[in-house]
């Protein structure tokens, strides 16, 4: 019941948004299942540490149950996010928790989030949320094709709302898998453009980008 993942990405994109000033990210985790619908995991990604505050590292650790009701499938859980090392100034170690609940359908599913403590450490955001539309279309031997669509919604603070897209095409090559996607987003780039510390380099983090990436599940 348990299983690992580990993959290579040009740009780690979190809801749209690169993590890494669009440069490449090592992430991997792992999944445990148990027969009931049970299931907990864990899922690691390398961050730019420009974003939040001095953490090289993004870990995810979830729980929750899955199950079905007829053709219909369902999935309620909890998801923290951490950030180890980060100190931001008035809020210490940033992270954010999250219920969710989400229905699927053959190859759609729609899913929703909701933030129970403040929003990755801004202050009264609590009540956060983010909807995710996604359909996933097996084209046969190997081949895949994925599209996805997700509106982010932060309280209080309207003007970091946004929208982000996604269209993908994924290869299963002996368990290896190959992707490449088109990814775009609405956000504002007087909001969210940011400088990296390190190098420079200043982004608008919402602009559009190809991610190409490879994966293995174990």
């Amino acid at each position: 019941p348990v299983t690992g993942n580990m993959s290579l990405v040009s740009d780690y994109r979190f809801r749209g948004l690169t993590q890494t000033f669009e440069e490449p990210a090592l992430q991997g985790g792992f999944d445990y299942a148990h027969s009931s619908g049970i299931y907990l995991g864990n899922w690691n990604s390398a961050i730019s540490d420009s974003f939040f505050a001095g953490s090289p590292l993004e870990m995810d650790f979830y729980g929750g149950y899955k199950g079905t009701a007829g053709a219909l499938g369902y999935d309620v859980g909890l998801l923290y996010y951490y950030y180890p090392g980060s100190n931001l100034a008035g809020v210490g170690t940033i992270d954010n928790v999250e219920l969710y609940a989400g229905v699927s359908w053959k190859f759609i599913s729609l899913k929703y989030f909701h933030a129970v403590s403040d929003f990755f450490g801004a202050p009264n955001t609590d009540g956060s949320n983010y909807v995710d539309f996604t359909a996933t279309w097996d084209l046969g031997q190997g081949w895949g094709l994925n599209g996805h669509i997700g509106h982010q919604e932060v309280k209080n603070a309207s003007a970091l709302d946004y929208t982000d897209y996604k269209i993908g095409i994924t290869k299963d090559v002996g368990g290896w898998v190959f992707g490449a996607a088109f990814i775009d987003t609405d956000a504002d780039s007087a909001v969210y453009t940011f400088t990296n510390a390190a190098s420079g380099k200043t982004t608008n983090v919402g602009d559009s980008t190809v991610v190409l990436s490879v994966s293995k599940t174990f």
